[in-house]
């Protein structure tokens, strides 16, 4: 993969998710280094995300970070690190709705511009008890995420599979 810089590096397994809500809301990454929940200095984080600006303000973004946790935590990390720059409020505030943790202010590698970014962890829990039900039987609980629910993602993530 090559960085901004030019440097080469070795690309790491991910996957990609859109957020659906009948339209397409935006999309969701995931990469991760096997073996380990560290990341190399090229990857500041775990999980990035992006709405598109007339969906924004909506929970899409905060929903799709919730649902996506739980993948991370069957691969078997401990916790997730995700990076924003301070000035971004949104994005701070879908972090922290899902538990994130300021560990650090930093500046990026010279490889991605040397950027003042913020670095948030994520401590991935244990999986739920068995006796809670199952998250698609609670779709009308989902209250505060117009226009976005669990099976829409999962839709928009089964299309996104089969056009690829």
């Amino acid at each position: 993969m090559t960085l901004p810089d030019g440097s080469i590096v070795p690309r790491l397994p991910g996957f990609h998710h859109w957020m659906w809500d009948g339209a397409f809301c935006g999309s969701i990454d995931f990469r991760w280094q096997p073996g380990t929940t560290a990341l190399p200095p090229h990857c500041p984080g775990h999980i990035g995300y992006a709405v598109v600006p007339w969906k924004r303000g909506r929970g899409c973004a905060t929903l799709a970070l919730r649902l996506l946790l739980p993948e991370a935590r069957a691969l078997g990390l401990d916790y997730v690190e995700l990076t924003t720059h301070p000035e971004n409020h949104a994005s701070r505030r879908v972090i922290e709705a899902n538990g994130g943790v300021l560990v650090e202010r930093f500046t990026t590698v010279p490889q991605l511009g040397s950027v003042e970014s913020l670095r948030f962890r994520i401590h991935l829990q244990p999986p739920p008890r068995s006796d809670v039900p199952d998250p698609d039987s609670l779709d009308g609980l989902l209250t505060g995420w117009p226009d976005l629910d669990q099976r829409g993602l999962r839709q928009a993530q089964h299309e996104h599979r089969l056009a690829n």
